[in-house]
Formats: structure tokens, C-alpha cells, sequence
């Protein structure tokens, strides 16, 4: 017993490790998978970023080398500056938003300036030593006396011998830039060649710097802040502790802004890729957790059943005549119910078919009316043809056997819908014309209708009215109803049908026959089978019509209900609409 325990607990430990291990790789994987989709977002973002930052920057590229252009300056470097050089510079200072504008000489001095002071040295800035050598110089750092970030931008002015005698220095204010998209997301920077922060929409990174040959930024005072950082998948993600503004898990990718001189880097929240991760191997882990209790439980339960079957197995043996007799005996009751399933299937099917025929014996004396009537006009109109034949009156002859072609048609129409009624339909449900199916219904109870005095009022539509149902047994459905509105309406001397065809609304269809009988004593119980108002002993009708008519409308998806009027009954009929085009 002992060891059987210990070999469960085995197993039961061998899964739980290898369920850690599956979730372990989902996770990986589709922490992995997020990471691709987050790290082409980030490229985006970053793209984004630098694109826009290079497109501020280059503005005041093209206004350096537009301003140098100016005779103006040239002018002034060659005769001195005075008042209205600065003004010039002020001007376009200020409607340029640049922070300052000089104009520097060929001895790199300062000989005007919008809004710094003249005479300083530029000569050992990079910026200004490049533009003395005939190319577009740029530059950054920080402007004394305010610590003001600064990015410059230096054209040579050339006279015209083609040689350099001074340059317009354009100094942009970084913080100005920033301005518009401090804060947003994702967190981006832009470090220089020395890897020191210089641009970014986190104020608190900048002047922040990277050590050399190591990834992450250090502050440039004080303690470092928590950082790590690892490779999974191709994708560098940091362990921040740098505050409350970035993401303590950031995916980091960079991009060259050859430029600008700068590197762009953006720091994107791999928060939501992990939760990604975790409900992914979440997810795993129940299902194999669920499928490997389920299996434990199915096992405990063998294990328990086969040792019950091994203390009953004397009992067993000595109850094997009367079990395999019992088996015996359910084998053929269950083959009996088959059968009896079978045969209340087919029975079903047979009721409804008997249905239809019963309507057809009902209606047999009016329709045998609607077939001998135009047999003795045919041959009425046959013998009268002979005879106009026999007097050389073809024109009369001819005239009695178009009304002989006329009368042939109608009886053809008339059997082909007493064929069409009372065949049985094993189509499934198409789409039909229900005004065609009720015209039909109309014209099987057309004699009922005469010899019964019931006046019928149909308002029939001009086109098409399409619905998905069986064509035959819905026209069962309507010759119940008609013959059912006639039955009702014998005990009372003003007869009339009313039929309406309500216009379409929710995909649904709607029929009203309406009658002016004495109305329904038990509304509720009109459907239910062997329900009937007639009499005991009436040979007419055994209950089963609307029944049969309300299986057969739900076989179609729809609906019918009966209700009392302030004078008869109403049956409604709810079809599904057909669009054209529909499929069986």
C-alpha cells in the first residue's frame, strides 16, 4: 500500500514539473512574440520621433544658409556692423523663434548679434572652424550664462572673389523644441557621440550618460539608480528603477541620425507583453492542470472500481445466468423502442400526409364540382363545334375551341394543385412565393367557400412575396386554416374571411386569416393535439389540424398564434423573409 502511494505521489510531482516547464516555454514564446509586435511599434514610434525632432532642427539648417545669402551681412562684415544689422538679426531671430543669430567675422569674433553679446571668440568652436572652411558647420552644447541647451548651426558668407569672410551662426533652443511633446509616449532621447543625453521628452534623462562600453545611462551627480538589462529573442530590455515617469520594464532600441550628429533611443513599457505572456501560459497550465486532474480522478476511479470488481467477482459469477438473461431481455427492449421510435417517426410523417388527404375528402364534392363543370362545357363546346363545322362557320368553331382550351387549362391547373397538396414533400426549406402558395390554398377551397356563403376578402399583393418554407406543407398549413375559419363560421349568418399580408418587418413576414365566427373558447390549448370546438360525433376533424399546422410552421423557423377579436378569431403566420439568392 505504501508503495503504491509513493508511486502515485511520483507521478503526481513528474506532472506538476512538466506542466512548469510547458508554461515556462509558453511563456518565453509568447513573451517573445509580443516583443516583435512591441519592438515594430517602438521602431515606429522612434521613427516618428526622429523624423520630427530632425525636421525642427533642419529649419534652422536652411534659415543659416538662406541668411548667409543676404548682401546685407556681407556688407557689414566688410564695413562694420551698426544698428540696423542687429535689427535685421533681432528680426529674424524673433520671427523665427531662433534663440540667437550672429554674425561672426573671418577672425571668428562676433560682430553683431540678435540678442548675445558682441565681441565674444567663436573661433575654437568646430562649428564656426568648419563654416571658415567653406561648409555648413553644426554643433551643440550648453549656453552660459542660463545653462540653455543649444544647437548651432554655422554658413559660411562668401564675397565675391568666392572666398569666406565670416559666417551666420543660427543657436536653436533645445528646450523650445522639447516643449511640444514632453511627456509623451513612448519615452525617447537622443544622446550625442559621447553618449550623454541631450534631447529627450523625459526631462529627467537629460545630461544623464552612458558608460563606456555598457548599456543603461548613469545621472551625472549623485548615486546611479537601479538598472539591468537582458537579451531575450534579439530584444535588449532594461530593469529600470529610474522613477515614476518610465517604465520599469523598458524594450530599448536605438537609431542613427547621421543628421543631426545624434542617436536616437526610445524606452518602451514591456508591461503589457508581459501580462500577454503570463495569460498565455496561464491558460496552458489550467488546461493541462484540468486534463491531468481529470485524468487522475479517471484513474482513482478505475483503480477503485477494478479493486471493488475484485471482491465482487464471486458474487458476479454466481449471477451470471440471470444477468445474461437480464441483457437478454433489455437487448430486445431496447430493440423495441427502436422500432417503437422508428414507426412514431414515420407515424408523424403519415399523420401529416393523412391530414392533407382528410382536407382533400372534405373538399372532394367541390372539387369533383370544379372538375365535372367545365368537362360538360368541353363537351358541350365540342358538340357546338361540330356543328358550326358542318354549317362552314369556322369562326364559330374556332371561338368554342379556344373556350375548350381555356376550360382544359383550368382543370390542369386545378389537378396540378391537387397533386401538388397531396404528394409528400421531403424538400428542405426553400424559397417561395408565399402569394403563389396561398393562391393555390385559395383555389383547393374556392367551392368550400361558395357552397358555405363565406365572403372572402384578400387584398393580393401585385409581385412576388418571398419566404423560406416547404411550398407543400405550407399549403397545408393554409388549407387548415381556410377550412378551419369555415368550420367556425357556420353558426353565424354573416360569413366573411379576412386575409391580410403585412408588410415586412424584422425579416419576418406576417399572415393574418381572420374570421367572423363565434371566436376560440381555450386560445391557449387551440394547438395542443385532439383539441377540438366541434361536437362529439361529427365525422369532420379529429383535433389534429392546427397541431400538425403548428409543427410545421416551427419546422420553418417561424411562428403561429390564434387569438379572439371583438368579433372571431385570428390565426397569425410568421415566416422568415427570403432574399433572393438564398440557398436551400
Amino acid at each position: 500500500m505504501k508503495h503504491d502511494f509513493l508511486y502515485r505521489l511520483s507521478l503526481i510531482v513528474a506532472f506538476l514539473v512538466l506542466v512548469s516547464v510547458v508554461a515556462t516555454g509558453v511563456w518565453r514564446y509568447g513573451y517573445v512574440q509580443a516583443l516583435n509586435q512591441s519592438s515594430r511599434q517602438a521602431e515606429v514610434d522612434l521613427a516618428l520621433a526622429s523624423d520630427r525632432l530632425t525636421g525642427q532642427l533642419q529649419r534652422y539648417r536652411e534659415l543659416a544658409v538662406l541668411t548667409a545669402d543676404r548682401p546685407a551681412f556681407l556688407n557689414a562684415i566688410q564695413s562694420g556692423s551698426d544698428a540696423r544689422t542687429r535689427a535685421i538679426l533681432l528680426e529674424i531671430a524673433d520671427k523665427t523663434a531662433a534663440l540667437d543669430v550672429m554674425l561672426v567675422d573671418g577672425h571668428g569674433r562676433v560682430v553683431s548679434a540678435a540678442r548675445g553679446t558682441v565681441g565674444v571668440d567663436l573661433s575654437h568652436t568646430p562649428y564656426v572652424q568648419r563654416a571658415m572652411q567653406g561648409a555648413l558647420g553644426r554643433s551643440h552644447g550648453v549656453r552660459q550664462p542660463f545653462d540653455e541647451r543649444v544647437y548651432y548651426y554655422a554658413a559660411p558668407i562668401v564675397d565675391e572673389a568666392s572666398e569666406v569672410t565670416g559666417v551666420i551662426v543660427v543657436a536653436v533652443n533645445i528646450a523650445a523644441i522639447e516643449w511640444d511633446w514632453v511627456g509623451g509616449n513612448p519615452a525617447v532621447f537622443f544622446t550625442d557621440a559621447s553618449g550623454v543625453v541631450f534631447i529627450s521628452n523625459r526631462s529627467d534623462l537629460v545630461f544623464w550618460n552612458r558608460p563606456v562600453g555598457q548599456a543603461g545611462l548613469t545621472p551625472p551627480s549623485g548615486k546611479a539608480p537601479k538598472f539591468d538589462s537582458y537579451t531575450l529573442g534579439g530584444h535588449e530590455v532594461w530593469d529600470l528603477g529610474w522613477g515614476p515617469y518610465l517604465p520599469k520594464n523598458a524594450l530599448h532600441l536605438a537609431r542613427s541620425l547621421p543628421v543631426v550628429g545624434l542617436v536616437g533611443e526610445v524606452l518602451v513599457d514591456v508591461q503589457p507583453a508581459q501580462r500577454f505572456a503570463v495569460l498565455q501560459a496561464a491558460a496552458v497550465a489550467a488546461l493541462f492542470l484540468a486534463f491531468g486532474a481529470f485524468l487522475f480522478v479517471a484513474t482513482e476511479r478505475r483503480r477503485t472500481l477494478s479493486q471493488a470488481n475484485a471482491m465482487l467477482e464471486g458474487r458476479v459469477a454466481e449471477r451470471t445466468a440471470a444477468l445474461e438473461q437480464s441483457n437478454t431481455q433489455l437487448r430486445r427492449e431496447a430493440t423495441e423502442r427502436e422500432e417503437a421510435q422508428a414507426a412514431l417517426a414515420q407515424a408523424q410523417v403519415d399523420l401529416e400526409q393523412a391530414s392533407k388527404l382528410s382536407a382533400l375528402g372534405q373538399m372532394s364534392a367541390g372539387i369533383s364540382h370544379e372538375l365535372n363543370q367545365p368537362l360538360m362545357a368541353i363537351r358541350s363546346f365540342a358538340e357546338n363545334g361540330l356543328q358550326f363545322m358542318e354549317r362552314d362557320k369556322p369562326e364559330k368553331a374556332t371561338e368554342n375551341l379556344v373556350r375548350i382550351s381555356d376550360l382544359a387549362r383550368r382543370m390542369g391547373r386545378i389537378i396540378k394543385n391537387l397533386r401538388a397538396f397531396a404528394r409528400q414533400e421531403t424538400e428542405s426549406l426553400i424559397r417561395i412565393d408565399v402569394v403563389a402558395v396561398l393562391d393555390s390554398a385559395l383555389e383547393l377551397t374556392q367551392t368550400r367557400l361558395q357552397e358555405d356563403g363565406v365572403a372572402l376578402v384578400f387584398e393580393r399583393p401585385n409581385a412576388p412575396v418571398w419566404a423560406r418554407a416547404g411550398e407543400v406543407r405550407l399549403a397545408q398549413v393554409f388549407v387548415n386554416l381556410i377550412n378551419n375559419a369555415v368550420d367556425a363560421m357556420r353558426v353565424v349568418t354573416d360569413k366573411q374571411l379576412v386575409i391580410k399580408i403585412d408588410p415586412a418587418e424584422d425579416n419576418a413576414l406576417t399572415l393574418r386569416f381572420s374570421d367572423s365566427g363565434p371566436g376560440i373558447d381555450l386560445p391557449e390549448k387551440v394547438f395542443d393535439p385532439f383539441y377540438s370546438t366541434k361536437e362529439v360525433g361529427e365525422s369532420e376533424g379529429m383535433g389534429l389540424g392546427l397541431s400538425i399546422s403548428y409543427g410545421i410552421v416551427q419546422g420553418f423557423g417561424g411562428e403561429i398564434q390564434g387569438r379572439n377579436l371583438d368579433q372571431g378569431a385570428e390565426f397569425t403566420v410568421k415566416l422568415m423573409l427570403s432574399q433572393e439568392g438564398d440557398q436551400a
